[in-house]
């Protein structure tokens, strides 16, 4: 097991980041706003636009993330990288020695994302995926108002973003982003923190697209019951074909009902409406990347785990099988 109480460097943890995209840029700001944390180098796949990343933040380039992993003066390695590179990279950064901090998903295969968790353990190192919707103000308003429904029977979760004309970018490409609910993970994750283990999943999920490697529009459905009796669904849309933006969350219980829209709460009991104030979603990185270095310096618990994560992530392999085969799949299969 990784021990945080060995320290992992005298003042500073060394950093190398992969990724030059928003989430990246997060990191970095994050990174050198921290006096424990050095960020000396970045890794991309575009070389003008790693470039001018490096620039901005006065990093070193490197040409490769294989390069960037193997190199001697780095603790930690972040990755923040298109969906389908991010289990090959934390492999090898663990592999050499790196602690590694990953955006979810930690994989798109639940035995490799198994074989990850184990092999930060051998290693003595930290695996930290990230799921900053848990540090959101959404999240943190749920849980503050979880009690005054009673026992809940049903939640929906719906995010659908109008997008005319879709860009062509990884998060539309099939391969690089993933099943819809893997790649956006964190559509799951929110509701399994809530609401503990889910026993069978339905989905139904349908590509518009006018090429093979990339997609114009993204759609998917999922139905989640849970070993509590509670029945979720799930919403995620993206793209052309779509026509009204949605961000809403809704829990009904016995004694009243949690109606988040957008940036606006409310609690709904007996015919009376009570606001609920929602907190900001910005500066999510910035604790989530103070909190790890927290940990690597005190020992502090981190807020989510990687088995949690990995839970999850059978979840979304659930819902991708019942998407193909039009079947009810039951989670403890998988």
């Amino acid at each position: 097991m990784y021990n945080p109480e060995s320290p992992l460097a005298p003042t500073r943890v060394r950093v190398g980041l992969v990724g030059t995209g928003n989430a990246a840029k997060l990191r970095a700001e994050a990174l050198l706003h921290d006096q424990r944390s050095h960020l000396v180098a970045v890794a991309g796949y575009k070389p003008e636009k790693t470039q001018t990343f490096a620039q901005n933040y006065q990093l070193e380039v490197v040409d490769t993330w294989q390069q960037l992993v193997e190199r001697a003066d780095l603790d930690l390695v972040v990755i923040s990288t298109v969906n389908s590179d991010h289990s090959a990279i934390a492999r090898a950064a663990l592999t050499q020695g790196k602690h590694v901090v990953v955006e979810y998903p930690l994989a798109f295969d639940v035995v490799e994302a198994e074989a990850l968790i184990a092999l930060a353990k051998a290693q003595n190192k930290l695996l930290h995926v990230e799921h900053i919707e848990l540090l959101g103000g959404l999240h943190q308003a749920v849980k503050q108002n979880l009690a005054k429904v009673g026992e809940i029977f049903y939640v929906r979760y719906s995010t659908v973003n109008p997008q005319n004309p879709a860009p062509r970018k990884w998060t539309y490409n099939h391969q690089l982003f993933g099943f819809p609910l893997m790649g956006a993970l964190s559509r799951l994750h929110r509701l399994t923190d809530l609401f503990g283990k889910v026993f069978t999943v339905n989905c139904h999920q349908r590509y518009w697209e006018r090429e093979p490697e990339y997609y114009q529009t993204s759609f998917c459905i999922a139905q989640l019951s849970f070993t509590s009796g509670l029945l979720a669904q799930v919403v995620y849309g993206k793209g052309e074909t779509l026509w009204q933006s949605e961000r809403k969350f809704e829990v009904h219980g016995e004694n009243g009902g949690l109606i988040f829209d957008g940036d606006t709460g409310f609690f709904i009991q007996g015919g009376e409406t009570t606001p609920i104030e929602i907190g900001t979603r910005r500066g999510s990185f910035a604790k989530d990347t103070s909190m790890v270095l927290d940990h690597i310096f005190d020992g502090t618990p981190l807020y989510v785990t990687p088995e949690e994560s990995l839970y999850t992530l059978k979840v979304a392999e659930a819902a991708k099988r019942a998407a193909e085969s039009g079947l009810t799949i039951f989670v403890k299969d998988i």
